[in-house]
């Protein structure tokens, strides 16, 4: 950790400080904690305060968590949440390609797959997280730098705010992978975005771009990170001018098709991405919150998260125990066909399946064999 450093003239006389975090070293490769100097307005470092960067260090699998990584967010935040010289929370992901696309279904398919009692437990560590970040004395900035997916969009949306580089998607994977999005979702999109929204986002399965996101009020802002030619230029892929189609629907946001892609497809091989506006957008906020004063603002927050907060407590003991007992049906079959599974297939026979239940068919692991890729694909 960075040492605490003071400009009060009366600091060589003042107690010693107790250390409130369970921890000396919470460590590991998975998550990265730093300090990093806060920044005024007009960009210059204030001295002896800083902004806590959380980030999770996992990019060859989409900064998906693992178990380990689980317990380093908790100490994270809790750190994150004692120190006295941190303005803001920063939680963000390594790379360029994703945030987090939540659970490590390397894991999930190989240790917890079949295994509720351990699920059971993971998820114990899995709700102590939500909870860590919903409980910051410190306001959380979720700094979004690519896909926020799955365990990774709920995490997300359990921060204060959300910046976002415009070619992030965002959005919900259970009911096409196994599970169901009750580790937050299910809690937080209705008083984000309304019911029907939420309802669409939570079981449809399909990804919002950013702007999308952005328009219907999941997110606080959005910048490009596309640079083609040295310039940056918006989300190719994605129609970014507001207008009505013609039954009067608004298409800002929503992604091209047809020809309109192919071309956007060719102009996404000609740019690079470059995060430098993410980052000064990040900065730009957590200097707003630094010229507040620190105990109001972090009451104000305290209360705006009442409505996450109380859903969130309401259901996640339950929502612990369905998915435990989940993983040995549909979870065991979802995880196994997505970590078994080619790039291109990665999910089970649903019409397979859903024959089979309505047959009567019982659970077995000849059911679960029959509905993976390679079965299908030796058909």
């Amino acid at each position: 950790m960075t040492a605490i450093a003071t400009t009060h003239r009366d600091a060589a006389a003042a107690p010693a400080l107790k250390d409130h975090n369970l921890v000396a070293d919470f460590g590991t490769p998975g998550v990265i904690y730093e300090k990093r100097l806060v920044r005024t307005p007009d960009g210059k470092p204030v001295p002896g305060l800083f902004n806590a960067w959380i980030t999770l260090n996992n990019p060859a699998q989409f900064n998906s968590y693992t178990t380990d990584m689980v317990k380093a967010v908790i100490l994270a935040f809790r750190a994150a949440s004692n120190a006295r010289d941190v303005v803001a929370v920063v939680f963000t992901g390594a790379g360029d390609k994703a945030f987090c696309t939540g659970g490590n279904t390397k894991e999930y398919a190989e240790y917890y797959a079949g295994n509720p009692q351990e699920y059971r437990q993971y998820m114990r560590l899995f709700n102590d997280m939500v909870s860590a970040i919903l409980g910051c004395d410190k306001p959380v900035v979720c700094r979004v730098n690519g896909m926020r997916i799955g365990g990774g969009q709920e995490i997300g949306m359990a921060c204060d705010f959300t910046v976002a580089q415009d070619m992030a998607r965002f959005g919900q994977a259970g009911p096409k992978h196994g599970s169901a999005p009750i580790g937050g979702a299910t809690d937080f999109l209705p008083v984000m975005l309304g019911c029907e929204m939420a309802m669409v986002s939570g079981s449809l399965c399909e990804p919002w771009s950013a702007h999308k996101a952005y328009r219907l009020g999941m997110i606080t802002d959005v910048v490009p990170a596309l640079k083609v030619d040295g310039k940056y230029v918006a989300n190719p892929l994605v129609i970014t001018d507001r207008y009505l189609d013609e039954y009067g629907r608004i298409v800002h946001g929503e992604p091209k098709s047809g020809e309109e892609l192919a071309a956007a497809k060719d102009v996404l091989k000609k740019g690079v991405v470059d995060l430098s506006l993410l980052d000064e957008k990040v900065e730009a906020l957590c200097a707003k919150i630094l010229l507040t004063f620190p105990d109001c603002f972090t009451k104000t927050i305290e209360e705006l998260r009442k409505p996450k907060i109380d859903a969130w407590n309401a259901n996640k003991e339950n929502s612990r125990a369905w998915l435990a007992l989940n993983m040995m049906t549909e979870a065991r079959a979802g995880f196994r066909a997505f970590n078994e599974g080619t790039k291109e297939d990665r999910e089970i026979d649903f019409v397979a399946l859903r024959q089979a239940l309505a047959a009567g068919t019982p659970w077995t692991d000849e059911l679960t064999e029959s509905l993976m890729p390679k079965a299908r694909a030796g058909r």
